[in-house]
């Protein structure tokens, strides 16, 4: 399968490395463009600061730009948290998707959204402060009513980006099965 995974707003960090060799490892192609050329951060609020100053629009283009040599295909849009944001809005405007795989994060949809059976399968905290209840209530209805085939996948008590061992938000438990469950979901497509 050929994978395109996005860093959250902490940047390419070696999680996000680590993430990308692990799906390798399972026999996937794995693309990981970095979305703020080199930049990291140690804080969320500084990473959405450099968001903020780059702007939606160019980390939208900066992403298709990067799909788009891979895309022609089937790309697994994946992503991180804001990756995870960028992942959905590639894969649902890409007629070619195989699949979406979500960590941490989703984004709104547009209300003329269609996909076919989109397989799409989301990895999150309970509760996540960032994807509150009532938002991922609303966000798996319109994902369905767009026609993807959604599967919500909740780890209660784990922190926002538990799957970063980097952070204090890791959950070693929580990550081994998110890890497992999302190797079986590509292996599916």
């Amino acid at each position: 399968m050929n994978i395109m995974l996005f860093h959250s707003t902490y940047g390419l960090r070696p999680a996000v490395r680590e993430a990308a060799d692990r799906l390798r490892a399972a026999g996937h192609q794995v693309q990981v463009p970095d979305l703020f050329e080199g930049r990291t951060f140690e804080t969320v609020e500084e990473g959405m600061a450099h968001q903020e100053e780059i702007g939606r629009d160019e980390l939208l283009k900066r992403a298709v730009l990067a799909s788009a040599p891979f895309s022609d295909q089937g790309l697994v849009y994946a992503g991180f948290s804001f990756g995870g944001s960028i992942a959905q809005h590639l894969a649902l405007a890409d007629e070619k998707t195989r699949g979406l795989l979500l960590l941490h994060g989703t984004a709104d949809l547009e209300e003329n959204t269609s996909v076919d059976e989109l397989p799409v399968q989301l990895h999150i905290a309970d509760p996540d402060p960032f994807e509150p209840h009532d938002w991922l209530t609303a966000w798996y209805l319109r994902m369905r009513k767009a026609g993807a085939d959604v599967e919500v996948h909740t780890y209660p008590g784990a922190g926002h980006l538990f799957t970063d061992p980097g952070l204090d938000d890791y959950d070693a438990e929580a990550a081994g099965q998110t890890w497992a469950v999302a190797l079986t979901f590509l292996d599916s497509l």
